[in-house]
């Protein structure tokens, strides 16, 4: 099969070459395209990144509550049923769930945007695993910082806040890492409700153009950046919070 490169500068609907490759006056050609649909798999991704974190963050610190009070044991099955609901179900059947089946409970939910349902699914999935990382790094901290808190007249609130997440989100910074770079690959489900993200991109355009190959290696190569470039960028966080003395204990590498 002979590789023609140049298909990216064919216009969509005519198929005629455009040059520079960008299309004008309202033509849009293979590389806009693929460029749009690029944009929309990052969309996607950081703000499932937002949701993901946002939540995981909530819930895995609920999971570390001390369990002296009836509402704290309430908060601590809160965070433990989140996290083994939506971490034990296929990411692909939650995205079927908020697209089909609770449109159909709650009907005033059609009207949502595929883009929120896609971007709700992929975060609470990806927080239940968020969590996990949070709960281990606040574990794996010395029992003593948390009595020193409390000690020093801290209210539990105050404790969290000022003393065990900012030394426990340092150490899990890594597993974090992962998470991250795994909601990029994540969002390629969207395709699935017909976002028009990368995958959707290539399997539409390699059945126009007959160019299987150059669409799904081009869709490839921007995966590859742009986990690249969120592991560089999650790597610089890591390193400017680092504490001294610290390392992430082997549970809370496990976690992930």
């Amino acid at each position: 099969m002979a590789w023609d490169w140049q298909v990216f500068c064919k216009e969509t609907t005519s198929g005629d070459i455009i040059t520079g490759c960008f299309g004008k006056g309202g033509d849009v050609t293979y590389l806009d395209w693929l460029l749009s649909a690029w944009g929309w798999t990052l969309a996607v991704a950081m703000c499932a990144m937002v949701v993901a974190f946002v939540v995981g963050l909530i819930m895995g610190t609920l999971r570390t509550l001390p369990d002296n009070t009836t509402a704290n044991r309430w908060f601590i099955r809160l965070g433990t049923a989140w996290t083994e609901l939506f971490r034990n179900i296929p990411i692909l059947v939650q995205l079927f769930i908020w697209y089909f089946v609770l449109p159909a409970i709650f009907p005033s939910l059609k009207s949502v945007p595929s883009f929120i349902l896609v971007v709700l699914g992929l975060g609470f999935f990806t927080s239940s695993r968020v969590s996990e990382q949070v709960r281990s790094g606040i574990q794996t901290l010395p029992k003593g910082q948390r009595y020193a808190a409390l000690a020093m007249g801290l209210t539990t609130f105050q404790s969290y806040k000022l003393v065990l997440l900012p030394m426990a989100l340092r150490m899990v910074m890594p597993p974090l890492t992962s998470e991250a770079m795994n909601i990029v690959k994540n969002s390629s489900v969207a395709f699935a409700v017909s976002i028009p993200e990368l995958i959707y991109f290539a399997r539409q355009s390699g059945e126009e153009t007959s160019q299987p190959i150059q669409m799904y290696l081009a869709v490839t190569i921007l995966y590859v950046i742009s986990a690249m470039t969120i592991n560089r960028l999650m790597t610089w966080l890591e390193k400017r919070t680092r504490v001294p003395g610290f390392v992430v204990s082997a549970s809370a590498s496990a976690a992930h």
